[in-house]
């Protein structure tokens, strides 16, 4: 199964919705076994899933409290995200290719 695939099973399972058609939770766990790429990379999700859980958590509205507005505060949380992106290597496409299987 390609890794892109899986990746959409993933950050479907992480927001509490079904698999894709053609995924199963046997065909998920399968290729997590065999790929440190999307293993990492749902880590990765997760982790991110839980900041922004976080950071919910401290203003009720999804954004961090920085005392400016809305955008400004969208801005720096965006800037934050991509920051730790590049920060893992997460950035660009997975340069080993999708993986079969």
């Amino acid at each position: 199964m390609l890794c892109s695939r899986i990746r959409t099973a993933l950050s479907a399972r992480l927001d509490g919705e079904e698999l894709p058609p053609g995924v199963t939770a046997r065909r998920l766990g399968d290729h997590l076994a065999g790929c440190t790429v999307c293993r990492r990379w749902e880590a990765q999700a997760r982790a991110l899933a839980a900041r922004l859980d976080r950071t919910e958590a401290h203003d009720g509205r999804g954004l961090p409290d920085t005392g400016r507005d809305d955008g400004a505060a969208l801005a720096a949380l965006l800037a934050g995200l991509r920051a730790a992106s590049v920060g893992t290597g997460t950035a660009g496409p997975h340069t080993g290719g999708d993986r079969a299987g």
